[in-house]
């Protein structure tokens, strides 16, 4: 997936949910700005995620965030990648130390524009993230990153009472759970 790819993904990207909805228009537009794949791009920059789940789709992958201190799916930086696809399975693996994750679809699986707060050397800006939907073994041993305090499976039952609040997780979760890609 190139830019060219990921702006013609990105303009036939149709949801349902409105939030979600409002972001493409600002994301499309920023696929011609090369800075848009760097952290130097202040005002904000891409991102891009993995929402791993189990193949039976009872269970997803999320890691305690050292920096932010919340419950996320993995994903990372662009940093410089205009590949975001390979972005989300490159963080995926990095960050659960996971080696035989499969790519459910090539096309993005979910999209969510976020504020991250002002930390020292660093501005408040905002990721774009372009999400992926991406299978592992729960069975896999799972080897914690730097950038992680913990990481763990949680059935999709419990995330709500593990995460609180958070509508893109809980707008990935429902999507899963509604998917015509069930087993």
């Amino acid at each position: 997936m190139n830019r060219l790819t990921l702006k013609d993904q990105l303009q036939k990207y149709r949801t349902p949910y409105e939030e979600e909805a409002a972001f493409i228009e600002g994301f499309i537009g920023l696929t011609d700005d090369p800075l848009a794949y760097s952290r130097e791009r202040l005002a904000g920059h891409f991102t891009a995620s993995a929402w791993i789940v189990n193949p039976q789709r009872t269970h997803t992958l999320l890691t305690l965030h050292r920096k932010l201190g919340r419950w996320l799916q993995l994903g990372g930086h662009a940093d410089g990648n205009e590949n975001l696809l390979e972005v989300a399975m490159n963080e995926a693996e990095e960050e659960s130390g996971l080696k035989n994750l499969r790519l459910v679809e090539t096309s993005i699986f979910d999209l969510d524009k976020h504020i991250i707060p002002e930390r020292p050397h660093v501005p408040e800006h905002f990721h774009y993230d372009v999400r992926f939907l991406i299978e592992a073994d729960i069975q896999e041993k799972l080897v914690i990153s730097t950038e992680s305090v913990s990481l763990a499976w949680f059935t999709f039952d419990s995330v709500v009472d593990m995460i609180g609040y958070n509508p893109s997780i809980l707008r990935m979760l429902e999507k899963t759970s509604k998917s015509e890609i069930l087993l």
